[in-house]
């Protein structure tokens, strides 16, 4: 995508081209890279700087319309578009719904390609405990027995990288009533427990969120990830930075420019009150899914 407009002056749309955006000072394209969208369908994109490889400035986007002049099929966009129908028919069939944080990527990387000789971990399901949990308040599930009256053929399994991309996709999870299990004890409806980053707000006691969306950029030292379509939030992975980005194959701030993200985390305020911080739980990279742009 060679052209974007930025709607940072609401009163009208300034068009950029990609040679002209890249020619800003450092702190304009900083501040403009959040208000950018696709000129013909006017979703929200990305400014992806020149790499370090030849590969050239671009803008891209990973929300254009199927019509969009713009939207230029690839295999990855038809693999998320795959995943949103199987996510929508799994919400269909199914009863319940565990995630499963180990389950590996279709996409091999680089913490796959060393483990591609090892068993992929079973996806066959079991009933659950006594407690579950919705939206971080305890409530108690039919029992038999102490556990969870779910039929286990109903439960259905699946992992972060198809999640993320369904609803990268417009797929109904975000607004469904499926019982979500983010492990064997808490289970949360799905329409409480995913929340795109522009809409994440603190939560009572730190309860956790399954938070997606996309990133715009990162700070320099790429310590910081700084979500699209809001100013105000940001994602610390400084004490994890080495082993995510080893996991995703991310080398330099281009790898994550346009990138789609989905994590298991709780949203705070900062001491100031004037940002508002998505933690990764447990600072465990396997409830964090990247999935680069392709664009």
């Amino acid at each position: 995508m060679l052209d974007a407009i930025c709607t940072l002056d609401k009163s009208q749309d300034e068009p950029y081209s990609v040679f002209k955006f890249q020619k800003l000072s450092s702190d304009e394209i900083e501040e403009y890279r959040q208000f950018l969208l696709c000129p013909v369908c006017r979703q929200k994109a990305f400014y992806r700087k020149a790499s370090k490889d030849g590969k050239a400035a671009c803008f891209g986007s990973r929300y254009h319309k199927f019509d969009c002049s713009e939207f230029k099929p690839s295999q990855a966009k038809f693999r998320e578009e795959q995943d949103a129908l199987e996510v929508n028919q799994q919400l269909v069939d199914s009863d319940a719904l565990v995630i499963d944080f180990s389950k590996p990527a279709t996409v091999k990387t680089a913490e796959d390609n060393q483990k591609s000789k090892s068993k992929a971990p079973s996806s066959k399901s079991k009933p659950y405990e006594k407690l579950a949990c919705d939206g971080g308040k305890a409530v108690s599930s039919e029992l038999s027995e102490g556990r969870a009256v779910i039929p286990e053929k109903r439960i259905a399994t699946q992992g972060l990288e198809k999640l993320l991309n369904s609803l990268l996709r417009g797929s109904d999870l975000a607004d469904s009533e499926l019982w979500v299990y983010t492990d064997e004890k808490y289970r949360w409806r799905a329409k409480n427990l995913f929340v795109n980053f522009a809409d994440a707000e603190p939560t009572e006691n730190g309860a956790p969120r399954m938070y997606w969306g996309t990133i715009s950029h990162s700070d320099k030292s790429m310590t910081w990830l700084n979500p699209a379509d809001c100013q105000d939030v940001g994602i610390p992975i400084d004490e994890f930075q080495k082993a995510l980005f080893h996991q995703f194959a991310i080398e330099e701030r281009r790898d994550i420019e346009g990138a789609g993200v989905i994590m298991f985390g709780k949203c705070f305020w900062n001491k100031a009150k004037t940002r508002k911080i998505i933690q990764l739980w447990g600072k465990d990279t396997k409830r964090m899914f990247i999935s680069k742009s392709e664009d």
